[in-house]
């Protein structure tokens, strides 16, 4: 596919198709940064304002461009996750952005004769690669951050999405100057060509394979990287909880944008007693919401994942599992999928390793929280984990030992809409996070800014001679702390090697 950059500037604007043209736009960008410096919260809040426009003046152009590229996607289901769903993290940026970027004074450096302060500042350029799932919101989401931060913005879209990337081309051309915010389409060659560029940050959200060779092109050049990545989400229902309620709430997330969603639950762990129950509930949720609303349900992308969706299923079916699907037939004219769940999975299966993507649900049986942990831990990290009950003993131990990017209890991606709190992942499922003032920190360095009162200088305390009054006091004041630490150890009860090094 050819690809596009639109600018401001350059309506006829010619396509794309190396990385040196690539680098002529980040290299104008960086110019403009560094001729410019930092700019004021004054310059930050109106790109911010430029970018809300861009977003809400074109709002049913792009929710029409994303119903072209899935096929089937409800206008207000585009319109609460692209949109609605993160103006409240952008209007808060550019609302805190002026407190956010005041220096931060650390206290006790005064009294040490060293006051020091903490600046924010801009880190340049950052390039940001979209995902296809949610093209348009989780691109301008961090767009929003990292302008909040003072920098300048390179955007790569998915081409799976190609409809509304370029519809998102077209219109940032009238809303930004290159030298602030650049939009580039096109295929995967375009997208290598945009990992490599040397930017000041780089933010990718997709799946872990790409995410490893955006991170492997991004270290070429001592890129520092932000990875939104996705991976197996565990969903467990506890044992006091409410089966009628659990099933329905974690059916419909599966369901959410057709399953197509890093946050929606892969599997969910049940009390063996419960299993029947929160079974014939799911089924009977899905059904209800094909038979009443099917035409209305997002489909699934392209061809290509309609086929490993399916493939998933059948993989799972020859090697065992019992397969419960909605009683439709899949439709790959429309790329349907009929909402299906999964029982006796086993570790053979390609589904219980494969990232879904899809209406599919694996539900396996628990009688030992234990059981559960070990379970999860043995995998690698997910993006997001769910707990459906109370917040017994069995979920406390649950969330002691379980590590995974972010946690909602009794609902579906709570975690992910609370605009003050990080979300991220971690291992596997990625590194880094944004939204609120995380999402100002990670577009911007720290800079420590120390004024010496000492009356020497460090420089002298480095460099002989060295009094002996000096080299005492170091010694006494190692062996304080190596005295101390023993005596801590010995009240904790640790038993400590007899003797000395060498």
């Amino acid at each position: 596919m050819a690809s596009r950059v639109e600018t401001a500037s350059d309506i006829g604007a010619e396509p794309v198709v190396d990385g040196p043209e690539l680098r002529s736009i980040l290299d104008s960008q960086r110019r403009a940064f560094l001729r410019e410096g930092p700019p004021s919260a004054a310059v930050r809040r109106e790109r911010i304002d430029k970018l809300i426009l861009l977003l809400t003046e074109n709002a049913e152009v792009f929710a029409d461009a994303l119903n072209k590229d899935f096929g089937t996607r409800p206008l207000p289901a585009s319109l609460l996750s692209d949109f609605a769903g993160i103006l409240p993290d952008v209007l808060l940026a550019r609302k805190q952005l002026e407190r956010w970027m005041q220096p931060d004074k650390l206290r006790s450096t005064a009294l040490s004769g060293l006051p020091t302060i903490v600046e924010k500042r801009p880190l340049g350029v950052v390039g940001i690669i979209g995902p296809w799932n949610f093209p348009v919101g989780l691109v301008v989401q961090p767009a929003a951050s990292a302008l909040a931060a003072g920098n300048r913005v390179m955007i790569k879209f998915s081409e799976v999405t190609s409809h509304t990337a370029e519809a998102f081309a077209r219109a940032a051309r009238r809303y930004f100057t290159p030298e602030e915010f650049a939009v580039v389409t096109g295929g995967p060659d375009v997208g290598a060509a945009f990992s490599e560029l040397p930017f000041d940050h780089l933010f990718f959200t997709g799946s872990p394979g790409v995410g490893a060779l955006v991170a492997r092109s991004a270290g070429a050049n001592l890129v520092p990287v932000t990875l939104e990545l996705g991976g197996k989400n565990p969903a467990v229902v506890g044992g006091g909880a409410d089966v009628a309620t659990s099933a329905t709430r974690i059916m419909s997330a599966r369901l959410a944008n057709g399953g197509q969603l890093c946050l929606c639950p892969d599997y969910v762990f049940v009390p063996s007693h419960m299993l029947d129950e929160f079974v014939s509930t799911a089924v009977n949720v899905a059904t209800k919401l094909v038979s009443s609303h099917g035409d209305e349900l997002t489909t699934i992308v392209n061809d290509r994942n309609y086929d490993r969706v399916l493939g998933l299923i059948d993989d799972a079916r020859k090697r065992g599992a019992e397969v419960r699907s909605v009683p439709v037939a899949a439709d790959r004219a429309r790329r349907r999928i009929p909402p299906t769940i999964l029982l006796g999975v086993t570790d053979e299966m390609k589904v219980a390793h494969d990232e879904v993507f899809g209406p599919v649900l694996s539900v396996l049986p628990y009688d030992d929280i234990a059981d559960v942990v070990t379970y999860v831990n043995d995998r690698p990290c997910p993006l997001a984990t769910y707990w459906f009950g109370p917040q017994d003993a069995s979920f406390r131990e649950y969330r002691r030992r379980v590590t995974s990017g972010g946690m909602t209890v009794n609902d579906f991606a709570a975690h992910c809409s609370v605009n003050a709190a990080p979300f991220g992942g971690v291992g596997q499922s990625g590194s880094g996070a944004y939204h609120g003032r995380t999402g100002f920190d990670t577009f911007s360095h720290r800079r420590a800014i120390t004024t010496s009162k000492l009356p020497t200088s460090l420089g002298s305390m480095m460099t002989p001679p060295y009094p002996r009054l000096f080299t005492r006091g170091l010694r006494a004041f190692i062996g304080l702390q190596a005295r101390r630490a023993k005596r801590r150890l010995g009240r904790a009860g640790v038993r400590l090697p007899d003797g000395e090094i060498g």
